[in-house]
């Protein structure tokens, strides 16, 4: 497994919560341990913004045996009133690559 890349300083467009998402929206049997590494934040800060998005009923998840598959509910809007009336599945849209996009694209340097 990778290093846990170094945390980011200074402010940035997208919330924590946001990269959770998506990470999870990219791959819903990901593990904690690899979203922690890819959005750069400890497995306890997952596991408590899983939580938050959880009570809130933006993700829900089912376990087998020792996997986990979430499900994200993209129907449901946004809480801040600046995003009102804008769905989960619109800013995915923004924040996950589609599959066929990733395989054509090379990565950018």
């Amino acid at each position: 497994m990778a290093g846990v890349p170094e945390p980011h300083t200074g402010w940035t467009f997208i919330t924590n919560h946001a990269r959770v998402l998506a990470a999870i929206a990219d791959n819903p049997n990901v593990r904690i341990r690899d979203i922690a590494a890819h959005c750069r934040l400890t497995e306890r800060a997952v596991q408590r913004i899983i939580s938050d998005l959880e009570q809130d009923g933006y993700l829900s998840h089912t376990r087998d045996g020792r996997t986990n598959t979430y499900r994200i509910e993209a129907d449901k809007v946004l809480r801040h009133p600046a995003e009102a009336g804008l769905s989960v599945a619109a800013l995915l849209s923004l924040l996950v690559q589609d599959e066929t996009e990733r395989v054509a694209k090379p990565a950018a340097p």
